[in-house]
């Protein structure tokens, strides 16, 4: 071959070999460069998939989630899982939110309900609402509930054990009591035809000869013992009447034993709240309610030891008032309180006018020294009826069987009328008199009705201990 070719062949081979060394590159730079990217696209795949779940977890998400549902991934199903669990808490659909919201939601419901019934039923044993599941508190309730049936079921047949006694022995007294009128009926008919065979022979007496006279009054002495004797009949037949009533008096003490009547001032020893927290240093409590519960500043409570009954004279350990109002708990200063008798948490509170369930109806009457100087004060009444209406009461100006308490000061004086000299040199002073007749017919009316329809009585002091005010009465603007 010639040189000239062989050099042009040469030369062809070398572009050629060039041409392919740089496709062979270009080629392999640019699988690199994909094989880069997919591997960064894996990466970023499997670490979305380790935040859904773990290996360990991917491997058992059929045992974890249960069967998937049709046209959903193993999340959706398990979502809706979550969102029927929350329905059958709450009681309604969720909305649209996230699973962690859902799920604190329908805790928070839980919490709240617990909350509730652990102050309704304290003695349930719910003594850390937050810990406590709603299973295991439904078990209490329901056992509470079968406890209290049973108590009612075993308490209506001993009534009913004692009503059927007591009819049978008012059925047999009523027997015995017809009988004893029937004869004693029959009794008096004899008396009556004794009195008129006497007076017959009164009359007959009186004409009749001495013989006729001595056998006549023989036969009259006859008819008195016959008279003594019918009267002692009587005698005894009041007496076995007496006895009959007495049976039933004794039987109806027995019902009242069992059932005995309501204490008519049950309602003024009501628990409102308790003390959950106390910092002595700073002379402050906590107390579980809140404005859920209608609580406000200045409201007062007495706070009486947690393990005893509140007093009757309902004098307390201590004396609060409330400054700072949360949704369910409220902070309170201690007005009043004797070191020697702490505060300790759990002690229970109280005030006579608040109630977060319903309004107290209160009638006040009387004279009120409530500034100390020894004298009743013209606006007594009035001031003690404005505290009432402050702390959510309300006040009447009668007794009726809807008055739930009558604040009863001391019984006003009864004045001396004015003469005619006073009257015209003082006009009011004839008004005055008629205001205080008023005054004292109002008391003695209040203090009557309040007694026959068994409205409890409360005088300043035991109301003022029992609203925790007593040691703030005396202060400048207290009413």
């Amino acid at each position: 071959m010639p040189a000239g070719k062989k050099s042009s062949a040469a030369l062809y081979t070398l572009i050629i070999f060039v041409a392919t060394t740089i496709i062979g590159v270009g080629l392999a730079v640019f699988f690199f460069i994909q094989t880069a990217n997919y591997k960064t696209k894996a990466e970023t795949l499997q670490s979305q998939v380790d935040d859904l779940a773990t290996g360990a977890e991917l491997r058992k998400i059929a045992a974890m989630v249960g069967d998937k549902q049709r046209g959903k991934s193993r999340m959706g199903t398990m979502v809706d899982f979550v969102d029927e669990t929350t329905e059958l808490i709450t009681g309604k659909v969720p909305e649209d939110m996230p699973a962690e919201s859902k799920v604190n939601d329908a805790k928070l419901k839980v919490k709240e309900t617990v909350a509730q019934l652990a102050k309704q039923y304290p003695d349930i044993g719910l003594n850390d609402p937050n810990g406590a599941a709603l299973i295991p508190v439904i078990g209490k309730l329901n056992s509470k509930l079968e406890n209290t049936n049973k108590m009612i079921a075993a308490t209506e047949q001993q009534v009913n054990d004692l009503q059927k006694r007591l009819n049978d022995a008012i059925q047999n007294s009523l027997d015995k009591e017809k009988m004893l009128s029937d004869e004693k009926d029959k009794a008096m008919a004899q008396l009556a035809t004794i009195q008129k065979e006497y007076s017959e022979l009164k009359v007959l007496l009186e004409k009749s000869a001495s013989q006729q006279v001595k056998s006549l009054s023989t036969q009259l002495e006859a008819e008195k013992e016959t008279a003594k004797q019918l009267n002692q009949d009587m005698l005894k037949a009041e007496a076995e009447l007496k006895l009959a009533q007495d049976k039933i008096k004794k039987i109806q003490d027995s019902l009242n034993a069992v059932v005995p009547p309501p204490d008519a001032e049950v309602a003024a020893f009501k628990i409102d709240a308790r003390v959950i927290l106390l910092d002595e240093k700073s002379k402050t409590v906590f107390i579980n309610v809140g404005s859920a519960d209608h609580v406000y500043p200045g409201l007062t409570f007495a706070i009486y030891d947690k393990n005893t009954p509140i007093p009757r004279d309902g004098k307390g350990k201590a004396e609060i008032e409330v400054y700072n109002v949360g949704k369910n708990v409220s902070t309170a200063r201690i007005t009043q309180w004797d070191p020697k008798n702490p505060i300790i948490v759990d002690d229970v509170i109280a005030n006579l006018i608040w109630d977060s369930r319903k309004t107290n109806v209160f009638m006040v009457a009387g004279d009120f020294d409530l500034d100390g100087d020894g004298a009743a004060d013209d606006n007594g009444v009035e001031r003690i009826k404005a505290l009432i209406e402050r702390w959510g009461g309300k006040v009447e100006d009668q007794i009726s069987v809807d008055t739930d308490f009558l604040v009863l000061g001391s019984e006003p004086q009864r004045p001396k009328k004015p003469t005619f000299e006073e009257a015209e040199a003082n006009p009011t002073a004839m008004e005055k008199y008629e205001a205080a007749l008023q005054g004292i017919s109002q008391y003695d009316e209040a203090l009557k009705k309040a007694q026959m329809l068994s409205v409890p009585i409360f005088n300043t002091d035991r109301f003022l201990y029992f609203i925790g005010y007593k040691s703030q009465a005396d202060r400048p603007g207290a009413f």
